[in-house]
């Protein structure tokens, strides 16, 4: 069995907010939209990832502290918060992180866009020309795929989906029947663009857009011939989005899962957002209609799923106004293209991405898919993508003849539907897959390939910190490891024994797993240079990661603090850790780095008496990693590689002075400010120009 979790034994002050800290992330967000340093469709980007953000932190964050008041408990949290006292704060929050976030959008870059020639057009702007064009769109794309809902007894409201785009109708006469109900609902189906351009040719500017929503509240009336449309209001309901799935109670995980994933979009409503002109009668009737309070309301000036604005930077060719373009660069063991397994046998390979390609990630699959030398291949995944090419490889090498043996996370969240089409898919070609462990999500990122060689069988792996998925792979920072080392490998395969076959956890040479030892190893590490301090040798901690949360970790470094361990917390969202405080963490710097790119990869640096271990992983310092999920730590054992990973991951997030934040002794988090004389550094400004391809 898997360690149980420690109680704490520091009191409740000395530690952040789970939910208030993913808010403070989102202001960090945020910031990015509203630096002037930003090119402006960038920014306007950024604005779109922050309502992406805040849509799962209702769906997740949010449904959660509200079963939690619904199932009346009363327990606290970490920082001592009970579920109705964080959901309190958390709205205040979110309701003044949205009104900036919108104030912001219409105050600034809606102005700064138009002044590019980059419009969106309101009902009152549109040309003679431009209105002609805009109803022949309506009559031809539009109505025939709306269909409007009057509200009455036989017609009871409907169900709304999960962030689905809907109209509010108020009405006054009678139709065609007789009847005279007085609402109706409009739901927009997703298929419809929610933002429309305008042929360039009718247009004043180089890029002239209408919203949907303007569009049909221009010809609304006529999905209600004959009766007077006296109120029009778009609204938008998140619902709990969060799947529970008894995997105890369950013969086979696969087919449950899709029996829930249907239900998914009509989960309990935790937020309703609508336009600010919405009238009261609508406001209360909506919130009626999805139980939801006062609190729940977010009345928006401007389109309540500023999410499908995303697309806009990709439509409008104007690079000035975009972040340069990069080409990722390549290893220069792997520049020429000669035989992959060759090159790893003769040393590990780094990979960085993304300033480094994932392509040679692409071509190791591909190479054992079709080498007729490769016997089997084992990978796990979690996230993948729907046209994921290294999937069509894991196809192309069982139809090969290879065995093949996939250890697949339905329960990836956001990602099972993709994830069980890909199972589907590959049982379909002969392929072994397994779902992991009852009770605990694989979320180890690996490969096993066997190949036959002179001399016997040969293992190569490749280990890392992200995804196997080659669209993140350019937008989000993780490190890979490419090795034949045996002892490494050998590893990863009592990995997989494990994942797919039965009995004991057997001790591993190098890798440490969680739920296993990687809790205790990281605990031991902090403990071990808590030590060292106190009999007077040099410590040093550095640690990069997503998240900081579980408890003992935690204690474990305020008391290496204390001990005179210097440490460095590079924790890209949400830390409960409180650095800098007297007494407790004065020896505790933390900052966070939001950029270009999504950081993303787990550093774990011990200075070791001069070894300095470091360990790079697919885990956060979090309960859910440590106890609840497979994960795993792996040790980077090449000195040459080891300097690589101090400098490109750690030296130069310390030593950057352009993207970075830095939390204060209340836990509230500053831009790092360079003084006068410093040279700008930029971390991922500086790995561009370093690893990248000119």
């Amino acid at each position: 069995m898997p360690p149980a979790q420690s109680a704490r034994t520091h009191p409740a002050k000395h530690f952040l907010n789970r939910e208030l800290g993913l808010l403070a992330f989102n202001r960090r967000v945020l910031a990015q939209a509203q630096d002037e340093r930003m090119p402006l469709l960038e920014r306007l980007r950024f604005l779109c990832i922050v309502s992406s953000n805040m849509d799962e932190f209702f769906e997740i964050r949010v449904s959660g502290l509200k079963e939690l008041i619904h199932a009346n408990d009363s327990g606290a949290s970490i920082d001592g918060l009970n579920a109705r006292e964080a959901l309190r704060r958390v709205s205040a929050e979110a309701h003044a992180l949205i009104a900036e976030q919108y104030t912001h959008f219409n105050e600034v870059i809606l102005p700064r866009l138009d002044q590019e020639g980059i419009r969106f057009l309101r009902r009152s702007q549109w040309t003679e020309a431009q209105r002609e064009w805009v109803r022949d769109y309506f009559q031809r794309e539009m109505l025939p795929v709306l269909t409007p809902i009057g509200l009455d007894p036989a017609h009871p409201f409907p169900r709304v989906l999960n962030k689905s785009l809907n109209f509010a109708i108020e009405l006054e006469g009678k139709d065609a029947f007789g009847r005279s109900s007085n609402a109706a609902i409009v739901q927009a189906p997703r298929a419809l663009p929610r933002v429309i351009r305008i042929p360039r040719e009718l247009s004043a500017a180089p890029y002239e857009f209408v919203f949907l929503s303007s569009v049909l509240h221009e010809y609304v009336g006529e999905l209600f011939t004959g009766m007077t449309v006296t109120g029009y209001y778009q609204f938008r309901v998140t619902r709990n989005s969060d799947l529970f799935v008894d995997e105890e109670e369950n013969t086979n995980l696969r087919t449950k899962l899709q029996g829930e994933l249907s239900q998914r979009h009509f989960g309990d409503g935790v937020r309703l957002e609508v336009a600010d002109n919405c009238s009261p009668t609508m406001i209360a009737f909506l919130l009626e209609q999805f139980g939801l309070s006062r609190s729940d309301l977010y009345c928006v000036n401007g389109p309540v799923n500023l999410v499908r604005l995303m697309q806009v930077p990709d439509w409008v060719d104007r690079p000035d106004l975009k972040f340069s373009p990069f080409v990722p660069g390549l290893p220069k063991a792997l520049e020429k293209r000669h035989n992959i397994f060759e090159t790893i046998r003769q040393r590990d390979i780094l990979l960085h991405h993304p300033y480094q390609s994932f392509a040679p990630v692409i071509e190791l699959l591909n190479q054992a898919a079709t080498d007729p030398q490769v016997v089997a291949i084992k990978m796990t995944v979690y996230r993948t993508g729907t046209d994921s090419v290294l999937m069509e490889s894991l196809v192309r090498a069982a139809q090969n003849g290879k065995e093949v043996t996939v250890v697949l996370e339905l329960m990836a969240r956001f990602d099972e539907e993709v994830n069980i089409v890909w199972a589907n898919r590959l049982e379909e070609v002969g392929a072994h897959v397994a779902y992991g462990v009852v009770g605990f999500k694989v979320h180890a990122k690996a490969i096993l390939i066997v190949r036959r060689e002179e001399g016997g069988l040969r293992r190569y792996a490749h280990l890392g910190t992200g995804n196997y998925h080659p669209r993140t792979a350019r937008l989000y920072t993780d490190f890979g490891l490419m090795t034949a080392n045996e002892e490494l490998t050998n590893d990863v395969s009592e990995v997989f024994k494990q994942l797919t076959g039965l009995g004991k956890a057997r001790t591993l040479k190098h890798l440490i797993q969680a739920p296993f030892t990687l809790h205790s190893s990281i605990v031991a590490a902090i403990r071990a240079e808590a030590e060292a301090a106190r009999n007077g040798r040099p410590a040093r901690i550095i640690a990069k990661m997503n998240a900081l949360l579980e408890a003992e970790t935690i204690e474990a470094l305020y008391e290496a603090s204390q001990a005179g361990v210097e440490i460095d917390l590079i924790v890209r969202g949400v830390c409960a850790l409180k650095a800098g405080v007297a007494g407790l963490s004065e020896n505790i710097r933390v900052r966070s780095i939001i950029g270009r790119f999504l950081e993303h990869h787990r550093i774990f640096y011990f200075f070791a008496d001069g070894n300095e271990n470091i360990y790079l992983s697919s885990a956060d310092w979090m309960d859910r990693n440590f106890f609840r999920r497979i994960e795993l730590g792996f040790p980077i054992l090449d000195p040459r590689l080891k300097k690589r990973v101090i400098t490109e991951g750690l030296r130069h997030y310390l030593a950057d002075n352009q993207l970075g934040w830095e939390m204060d002794a209340n836990g509230k988090y500053q831009r790092v400010k360079p003084n006068a004389r410093a040279k700008p550094r930029s971390a991922q400004g500086a790995l561009m120009a370093a690893l990248g391809k000119g």
